[in-house]
Order: structure tokens, then sequence, then C-alpha cells
């Protein structure tokens, strides 16, 4: 009889294998992004079919951090400079989030029949992870809204890209890096310090996404020092996109037919709703001329910010305007968003109506 560790092991092998093969399906085949999309396809069909797939745990947790590397090198002496210029189009991000939550509650709770907690930590455009907790222990479905922000974070990877190159004209062969084989060793060497440091450091403390925030802010200061002058290797990049993409196909495992009748249609059709939100959002910065329109639009897709970050560098689009937004955004619904449902009482609400999870 196998141990439980030697099952688990088998399960990630064959998860990485299915990544593996789509990779190369969609490099073989000259599809577009097949280090992210092509691991996406192949473990979300694997998923679906039932294939016991599964996460890679801290290895996945541990990539995000290139990405923070990546967003942190980029942030330079000018960009800082810039900040006072960016404040018009982030003082939107708290309009953005509240017409989110405005339109998405009602949609959740009146058509779908969610509970109240269910309905409320579904709109919010935080993380993953962060909105899963905080609607457990508000008595919310924590596997509908698992379902309903993975299906939030595919479409919108999904579909960006496409967006990008035909409705702005923008391509997706933007260099991502150089080589590790052309970059000095020590810069590296320093970059894989400030992503332990950063990560572990920023989990000691409680920060919110640390896998990605801590090496940002480390790597951002060793940047501003003059001490760091490089992204991470493409290879690293690549290496990120790959787990992002598996990520998000294995989010799906053990779905249920009833489960994607209700909890993945509801969120497709909410992020339908979504884009539409984005997209008067993103016109309003391009039409006072806050920002150009492919800026604009990644700084308002309510993607996840990994997943919004890979994008922004594979288009060559200004980093440090995309992410100044996302952080905003982020911070304002892992903050904001605990503290508005116990204004509203959600508690209450779910003992007064003698509501399960959902109905």
């Amino acid at each position: 009889m196998p141990q439980p560790d030697t099952k688990i092991l088998k399960r990630r092998l064959l998860t990485l294998g299915m990544a593996g093969v789509g990779a190369f399906a969609f490099w073989f085949f000259g599809l577009p992004l097949p280090f992210l999309f092509g691991p996406m396809a192949a473990c979300l069909v694997g998923a679906l079919i039932g294939a016991p797939l599964k996460g890679l745990g801290q290895v996945s947790v541990g990539a995000r951090t290139i990405l923070g590397v990546a967003v942190g090198a980029s942030i330079t002496p000018e960009v800082v400079g810039r900040l006072p210029q960016m404040a018009a189009s982030v003082a939107l991000i708290p309009l953005y989030i509240t017409a989110i939550g405005l339109v998405g509650v009602p949609f959740f709770r009146k058509v779908y029949g969610f509970d109240w907690a269910t309905s409320w930590y579904a709109s919010m455009p935080g993380g993953l992870q962060d909105m899963v907790i905080f609607g457990a222990e508000a008595g919310g479905d924590v596997r509908a809204l698992s379902l309903i922000h993975a299906t939030r974070v595919l479409i919108i990877v999904t579909l960006a890209p496409i967006i990008l190159t035909q409705g702005f004209g923008v391509t997706l062969d933007n260099p991502i890096g150089a080589p590790a084989a052309e970059l000095p060793l020590h810069e590296m060497l320093i970059m894989v310090g400030a992503a332990l440091l950063g990560w572990k450091g920023g989990e000691r403390i409680g920060l919110f996404g640390a896998s990605i925030l801590g090496p940002m802010i480390v790597t951002g200061i060793l940047s501003m020092l003059d001490v760091i002058h490089f992204r991470p290797p493409a290879e690293a990049i690549l290496t990120a996109q790959f787990m992002i993409g598996l990520g998000i196909g294995v989010g799906y495992v053990g779905v249920t037919l009833h489960e994607l009748r209700r909890d993945v249609t509801a969120g497709v059709v909410f992020v339908i709703l979504l884009a539409g939100l984005a997209a008067v959002f993103t016109e309003i910065v391009v039409f006072f001329g806050l920002a150009p329109g492919v800026e604009g639009f990644l700084a308002f897709a309510p993607g996840g910010q990994a997943e919004m970050t890979v994008l922004a560098i594979i288009v060559g689009a200004d980093l440090g305007y995309v992410i100044v937004h996302h952080l905003t955004r982020v911070m304002l619904v892992i903050s904001g968003a605990p503290i508005a449902a116990r204004l509203i009482g959600l508690r209450e609400r779910q003992s007064g109506t003698g509501e399960g999870k959902d109905q």
C-alpha cells in the first residue's frame, strides 16, 4: 500500500508531466505563450476529465518570487519620481472596487442564490487565497469561492492577450529578460537572496502576498541603491509562467457537473460584467490622458497580480504603472473587504435568515 507521501508525489509528477506536454505542444504548433497557456490548458483538461492532479505547493509559491524580483528590479528613481503623475488614475481604484461590489453582490445573491458571505467575497477582486480565507471565516461557501475566482483569473488570462493583440495591436514577443548566461553571476545570486529574504521575511511579519510583495520590496530597495540592474533571467520568467499556468488548471481538480453549471457559470458571467466595468475605467484614464491604452487596460484588468505582471512584461508595458494600480487594488480589497463585511453585518445576515453556505 503506497504511503500518502508517495501518492502525493505521483500525483505531482503526473501534473508536471501533463503541464510539460502542454507547454511542448503549444511551442511545437507555434501557439502564443506556450509556457503559460500550454500548462494551463493541459492541466485544465486533465482536471475536467478527472485526472488525479496535485499542485506543487511551496514550489509554485516560490516561483512567484521571480515575478516579485522582476517588478522590484523595475523600480528605479525615474519610476518613483513618476508616482505623483499616477495619483489621478490610482484615485480611481476605490471607485472601481465600489462599482464592482455594487454589481457583483446583487448578481451572485439574486441571480445565483448564493448566501451573503459568498456573494460578497466572490465579487471582491482580491487575491484568490485571501478571498477564500475571508469568505470561510464569514461562513461562505469555500468551494464556490475557489471556483469563481479561479474562473475569473482563467478567463482574463486567456482573453487579455487576445484583446492586447487584436484591440491594441501589440505583440507578445517582447524580450522577457536576458538569458542567464548573459547576466552577471553575482547579480543573479543577489536576486536569489532578495527573493528568499523578501518571501520568508514577509511571511514572518504577516505581509499579504509575501511571495511577490516581499521580494519586490527588497529588490526595489536594491535597485534604488544601484545594486541590481537586470531583471531575472528569461529562464526564470518562463518558469514562473509555467507554474502559474499549471496552478490555474489544477484549480479545477474535482469539479462536479453541478459546480460547472452553477459556480463556474456564475464566474463566467461575472467576468463579462467585470469586463464592462474595466472597459469603462480604461476609457476614462485614456480619455483624460492619464495613461496609454495598453497600460490603462492592464492596470484595470481584474486579473491576479502575478498574471498581470507576466502580461505586462510580455507586451513591454510600463511595469511600474501597471503594478502600482494592482497593488493598490489588492491592498484596498484585502484591508477593506473584511471591515466592510462586518459593517454590513454578514454574520448577522447569515444567522438571521437561517441560510446555509449556499442554497
